[in-house]
């Protein structure tokens, strides 16, 4: 298996097109054409990874956070830890790659794992993206619909939410005639015809658009298809912000401050009060997700978790809702265990003997003093 076919996997379910423009996913450094040994997980890249990878003979590493964020004026191997792991990634034929806002913003991905990790029910996102997707409306022979619409699927198209495949058809009539330059598939050229034509419709992302055009044109056994792309604002079901759900039971906020710090493996949390007496509706957001506060007060959540929160975002949030700071690492790190999941799955499906490892240590490098404490 060669490091492409696991890169193409995940883009499959984290496309680089869903991330904010400004950051830098997919390869970071080495090369995706070499045949991966064995796959090594974690939150950053750091001289300790990257350590751990070569002692368990990983030469791919996966990271959610991008080790190349900023273009790099120069590359010192003596005095500049950065230049210093460059070199060793590349001495050592270890492949970096990162899956950053992508993963953050996609369904099972960053938020959702720390919603499971609570132990929330009926996920959903808190924010789903819009403006992304598209329907395409292709006349097809009634003979040709079950390749082209097979092709479409392949090519990307027909995903709603859980469901794959998703399409519609209706039956009518076609017309064309084709000009003396013309060489119709059915019919004649100069003449009037009518062809029982099915009109397959289609939902698809944006970033598969022009893959998916592309398909119709070579599969289609027309000179000259006829296809319409319309624009669909609607909410997109697997791409969005943040992430939604419900405990099981109602808490008191002492209790859901414990619950948090128990299944985040932490013991320092931050929070503002909210001003509900019991917690069941949790929103939440990996990693830097404060500007959703307003959105979580929106639909009436009773307590908000996410990092990264200024003092005057708490302000905001105080009296209105149980707004929890329970730090970035903290919210991100459980997301490395669905990317586990799911590429154990995948190598298992291709019958490879590659074993998927998660980091052992923390790079986390926020420290806590208690001065109570002994």
């Amino acid at each position: 298996m060669r490091i492409k076919e696991i890169t193409n996997y995940l883009e499959s379910w984290a496309p680089p097109e869903v991330s904010w423009d400004k950051d830098n996913v997919g390869l970071q450094i080495g090369s995706s054409s070499r045949r991966v040994t064995n796959v090594m997980l974690s939150l950053e890249l750091s001289e300790k990874v990257l350590k751990e990878a070569k002692s368990k003979k990983c030469n791919f590493i996966f990271t959610h956070h991008p080790f190349i964020f900023s273009p790099l004026k120069k590359i010192n191997t003596d005095d500049n830890d950065k230049g210093k792991l460059i070199e060793q990634l590349i001495k050592n034929n270890i492949t970096l790659f990162s899956a950053h806002t992508n993963l953050d913003f996609t369904k099972d991905g960053v938020s959702f794992e720390l919603a499971k990790t609570l132990k929330l029910n009926d996920i959903k996102f808190l924010v789903n993206e819009k403006n992304n997707q598209y329907k395409v409306v292709v006349f097809i022979p009634e003979q040709n619909v079950a390749k082209i619409s097979e092709a479409i699927f392949n090519a990307g198209g027909g995903v709603i939410g859980e469901y794959e495949k998703c399409s519609f058809y209706s039956k009518g009539i076609g017309t064309f005639k084709g000009s003396d330059n013309t060489n119709p598939v059915i019919g004649r050229k100069d003449n009037f015809e009518k062809i029982n034509e099915v009109r397959l419709e289609i939902l698809v992302e944006k970033w598969n658009l022009n893959k998916v055009v592309d398909t119709i044109k070579a599969n289609h056994p027309y000179e000259e298809p006829a296809f319409d792309v319309i624009p669909v604002i609607l909410d997109n079901l697997n791409y969005g912000f943040g992430a939604i759900g419900t405990l099981e039971k109602s808490m008191t906020a002492k209790e859901f401050l414990s619950h948090t710090c128990n299944t985040l493996k932490t013991n320092d949390v931050r929070f503002t009060n909210g001003k509900r007496g019991k917690t069941k509706k949790v929103a939440v957001c990996g990693g830097s997700g404060s500007e959703l506060l307003g959105e979580a007060i929106k639909q009436e959540v009773d307590a908000f978790i996410t990092a990264d929160v200024k003092y005057h975002t708490f302000q905001d949030g105080e009296n209105k809702i149980l707004f929890i700071d329970a730090g970035h690492y903290e919210t991100e790190i459980h997301s490395l265990n669905i990317v586990k999941k799911k590429l154990e799955k995948f190598i298992k499906i291709n019958k490879e003997s590659v074993n998927v490892f998660k980091f052992s240590g923390s790079t986390n490098p926020i420290k806590y003093y208690n001065n109570n404490r002994r």
